[in-house]
């Protein structure tokens, strides 16, 4: 049985997924969707911490899914700017998980981690399959990727549960 290990910036989708379609992602349906005949050898969200009941509620439903859940606090500086990224973060795990697993899912739009993509590609021979708004996923993402499979309607809330 194919292994895989599912990684989640859970910020860009959550964000992309609002201002594209007014709608949420459905992790459900995504978990179906990825471990589908697979054997999962890792799957971490990795989402910044608010101190928010609504989140907290939302946070437990990605750990009854199967995902551990990796969170960093939200950080509001003085002069009003925020802090909250786990890109140094994600790149660090799935580079850890890559040589254990046949297939690296990462739902993530950010070109940031088109490098990544290509190094784990090239020097583990792992398939990276990346899940992404097309419309907002960095194109050099897309190309890094073995597969891209946009989100769309199969893979968002219906719109009443938004």
């Amino acid at each position: 049985m194919e292994t895989v290990a599912i990684f989640v910036d859970v910020q860009n989708i959550y964000y992309t997924t609002k201002q594209c379609f007014s709608r949420h992602f459905d992790y459900g349906r995504f978990w179906t969707e990825v471990t589908r005949d697979r054997q999962v050898v890792k799957a971490t969200a990795f989402a910044i911490d608010r101190d928010d009941e609504k989140q907290r509620l939302f946070q437990n439903i990605l750990r009854a899914i199967g995902f551990e859940v990796k969170l960093k606090p939200f950080i509001r500086r003085n002069d009003g700017s925020t802090k909250g990224d786990w890109d140094v973060g994600i790149a660090l795990d799935i580079l850890d998980c890559a040589p254990h697993a046949d297939v690296v899912v990462l739902a993530s739009g950010d070109g940031d981690f088109d490098l990544l993509v290509q190094k784990i590609r090239e020097q583990h021979r792992v398939s990276v399959e990346v899940y992404g708004v097309a419309e907002l996923t960095a194109r050099s993402l897309i190309q890094a990727a073995s597969k891209f499979l946009p989100i769309t309607d199969r893979l968002l809330l219906a719109a009443n549960k938004a």
